[in-house]
């Protein structure tokens, strides 16, 4: 019965999201934490912005991680993680993954930012709030 115990404590432990305080000045929703700039800059200086940190530009992967950042944001418009080449090619997240289309970006621009209520796109030289996300947690394996 001991044995059982440990080795139901073990499995249970093993594959657990452990969740951290984010940083200062950064806000955390779900498993990920935000951070929103108060300063302007092109994509490409926000991007730069981000990864100095060890993170990228914002990424939201549901409905409800969107509307945070869209409430949270307040009247300014910030750019987030979602490129493309061009018109003709589809978005994709600074990390390299596909964008799963959750909302068509406005716009024929190759870089997203929030706007309002809305997702649009503009050009990367554009001066704009951002925002950079990381992950809060980790997975404990034993």
């Amino acid at each position: 019965i001991v044995l059982l115990s440990i080795v139901t404590a073990l499995h249970s432990v093993s594959n657990k999201n452990i969740y951290y305080d984010c940083p200062r000045d950064w806000i955390g929703v779900g498993s990920k934490c935000f951070y929103f700039s108060e300063k302007v800059e092109n994509w490409t200086s926000s991007q730069t912005f981000c990864m100095a940190q060890g993170v990228q530009l914002a990424r939201f992967d549901s409905p409800e991680e969107l509307e945070f950042l869209e409430r949270y944001k307040g009247k300014h418009d910030h750019w987030i993680g979602l490129h493309r080449k061009s018109s003709e090619h589809h978005w994709m997240w600074t990390d390299g993954t596909e964008y799963n289309n959750l909302t068509s970006p406005r716009g024929e621009g190759e870089c997203a930012y929030l706007s309002g209520r809305d997702v649009s796109s503009g050009r990367n030289y554009t001066h704009r709030r951002w925002i950079c996300s990381k992950p809060n947690s980790f997975t404990a394996s034993v």
